[in-house]
């Protein structure tokens, strides 16, 4: 191995390697694996490539479940980890969770570990959905030698069913770049200017979101509550971040986009979410369902007051009238009761929001995910055997 095991993260697609796990990639790059991605391509593959993450397009893979497809799907990716025989196999997402588990040790990866962001069910959901996915991680679970969870709530109910033994299961949580998501380091001046990029009048309360224009992110129920918000608070303005993705089933229309009521801009997909969250006076997220919300955790981390579904995920990055508050899903009528009360209550979002950021700093750090990763992945190839990596000199500067 000349003192550089290699490492493939597999997830389905190129942004979640990118946005989600590029700190966790840069750290093991920089303990001296020769890191690799593995996803379908895309246009985020390049940014991999020039942190020198080497990217392995992954045919056939599909975020969503086809027997057909996910029957190629698997066996592209089996003929990969078999001709790169990988140290190590990490897998991501719901769907590689299962294959990459089952791939990596027919492939006789020495150490196959996995990172649930969040289990397709919950213990919520109807008996069928339930079954199955506690079929298909459990037969999962037999292939790995670590699981590693970023809900709390997941991990338990795992442990419970006895899906995982406490000894190959870890709680991982999740984080952000608190160096980034820091609202020290946006001024007046910047907020000024990104409002009235957007046409958002001055003094206007403004209420934000971030997600894909589609019906699980809660968004029908959200444009819905807003009215009621809008009509005790005129002049308000919902800010929506985030890309119309007609192509997924449960896509909301142009038209619900266009209708969506007084005082709401639609931004489409932004870079400068700090910046864009500085704007805001309160975060809301209405999601049906989520793992450990990346955009929430943002938020608390910008120290904006959160509105959030009480799901799974959500209720693991706020806890309800501490910093923020906590409204039962689909419930178009709590929502707007939750996000009126805090719009018009000055004296609460500063308290909320001082308390997110506080919890942010506590729990929600992506360098301490990363550092984890890197010494169970060293840990465990240790114990089969394997050669421990030579930190990588760095050469470009930064720190």
């Amino acid at each position: 191995m000349n003192g550089r095991p290699k490492v493939a993260h597999i997830a389905t697609i190129d942004l979640t390697v990118r946005i989600l796990l590029i700190a966790q990639l840069r750290a093991l790059r920089d303990a001296g694996f020769d890191v690799a991605a593995i996803s379908a391509p895309g246009p985020w593959t390049k940014d991999l490539q020039a942190e020198g993450i080497r990217h392995i397009p992954w045919p056939h893979a599909t975020r969503s479940w086809n027997l057909g497809s996910d029957v190629r799907a698997f066996r592209s990716l089996l003929g990969i980890l078999r001709r790169e025989r990988f140290d190590v196999v990490h897998t991501h997402n719901p769907k590689p969770g299962i294959m990459g588990r089952i791939a990596g040790r027919l492939a006789r990866a020495p150490v196959v570990m996995s990172t649930a962001h969040g289990l397709y069910a919950t213990p919520e959901d109807r008996r069928a959905k339930r079954a199955g996915v506690v079929a298909l991680e459990w037969l999962a679970a037999r292939c790995s030698d670590l699981d590693l969870y970023q809900s709390g709530e997941d991990l338990e109910w795992m442990r419970r069913l006895r899906v995982v033994s406490r000894a190959k299961s870890e709680h991982l949580g999740n984080g952000t770049d608190l160096s980034r998501f820091d609202p020290a380091l946006v001024s007046d001046e910047q907020v000024v200017r990104i409002k009235s990029e957007l046409g958002i009048p001055p003094g206007a309360i403004v209420v934000g979101t971030i997600g894909r224009l589609v019906a699980e992110k809660g968004f029908r129920e959200l444009f819905d509550a807003w009215r009621s918000v809008v009509a005790a608070v005129p002049g308000a303005v919902l800010l929506v971040i985030g890309d119309h993705d007609p192509a997924k089933a449960d896509a909301l229309t142009a038209a619900e986009i266009a209708g969506a009521g007084d005082g709401v801009i639609v931004a489409g997909w932004r870079d400068d979410i700090p910046d864009l969250l500085a704007a805001m006076d309160v975060f809301v997220l209405a999601s049906w369902r989520e793992g450990m919300p990346r955009s929430a955790i943002e938020a608390a981390a910008m120290g904006r007051p959160l509105v959030l579904t009480d799901i799974r995920g959500c209720r693991e990055v706020a806890r309800d009238g501490v910093e923020g508050l906590l409204v039962p899903v689909r419930d178009p009528n709590a929502l707007a009761g939750a996000i009126t009360a805090l719009v018009t209550d000055e004296a609460m979002r500063n308290r909320m929001g001082q308390a997110a950021r506080e919890r942010a700093l506590e729990a929600f750090d992506e360098a301490r995910v990363a550092a984890v990763i890197v010494e169970r992945t060293t840990d465990l190839l240790a114990k089969k055997g394997g050669e421990s990596p030579a930190p990588a000199i760095n050469t470009s500067g930064d720190q």
